[in-house]
């Protein structure tokens, strides 16, 4: 079961496994679902986890929810309970924001975790429901850091600020690292198949400055208009907001570098 199967991650994770493995998922919005006997109507506000893991008893859950952040944290504390009860295995989709008061060096999966951001914090009470409530075999948190793709939100935004005149942020001192909705789907489908468990950090295997990231992006998307940036500065020094694997490698077929980012995210 994926949870949040209608939004851009839980879209590709279900493409990637439905022939594969016998695939529901949630969805809040969007009448093509509705007639859809495998996609299942869950508000994270309204409603309650319980009802639709009862009704489906999947032995795999995928959460890639979004939505209100008191929802969401009470919706992965009772799915941590449920997984504690029944056994079943949870994968949790987070972030490299669960590192952004690190700003000195990339993070590996071991680090330990620290944001000043409400959405990074949220990841981190999120992930500690499964890494503190659950054993090791029965979980794997998944950080990721920006992710494209031909249809990904980021590039659709980065597609109208352009084609609008309008400004583009970009971070001229953060260094990143990037993936795409395509890689991250097929290496959670390796994890599930080889039964990988534990923490991962499924971010591209160089680094880039934001800036040059996003330059070239735009580029690629050949939209025939010069694009207008807006410099933001947080810091006079270079700093990090990447996630590299350091004790959970997976093979080299699964890696990603930046240009095959870029290369992944032409105009749709």
């Amino acid at each position: 079961m994926i949870l949040g199967a209608s939004g851009f991650l839980g879209g590709a994770l279900y493409k990637e496994l439905y022939r594969y493995y016998d695939t529901f998922g949630t969805y809040h919005t969007g009448k093509i679902y509705s007639d859809n006997k495998h996609y299942l109507h869950f508000d994270v506000v309204q409603d309650d986890i319980y009802s639709v893991l009862n009704e489906i008893r999947p032995d795999i859950v995928i959460s890639t929810l979004r939505g209100d952040f008191d929802a969401q944290e009470e919706t992965h504390e009772n799915l941590m309970l449920y997984a504690a009860r029944t056994g079943i295995f949870v994968v949790f989709v987070s972030s490299s924001n669960v590192f952004d008061a690190f700003t000195n060096y990339p993070s590996y999966e071991l680090d330990k975790t620290l944001s000043e951001s409400k959405y990074g914090k949220l990841k981190i009470r999120c992930e500690n429901f499964f890494l503190r409530g659950l054993p090791e075999k029965q979980y794997a948190v998944v950080r990721l850091p920006m992710v494209f793709g031909k249809n990904s939100p980021r590039v659709k935004e980065i597609k109208n600020q352009v084609l609008l005149g309008e400004p583009i942020e970009v971070f001229p001192h953060l260094i990143i690292n990037s993936t795409t909705d395509r890689k991250f789907s097929q290496q959670i489908h390796y994890i599930l198949n080889r039964n990988l468990y534990g923490i991962f950090h499924l971010g591209s295997r160089d680094l880039i400055h934001h800036q040059e990231l996003m330059s070239e992006v735009v580029t690629n998307l050949d939209l025939k208009r010069e694009p207008n940036y807006k410099m933001v500065y947080t810091s006079n020094f270079d700093r990090y907001l990447a996630v590299l694997p350091r004790d959970n490698k997976l093979p080299g077929h699964l890696n990603i570098t930046n240009e095959e980012v870029v290369a992944a995210s032409q105009a749709y």
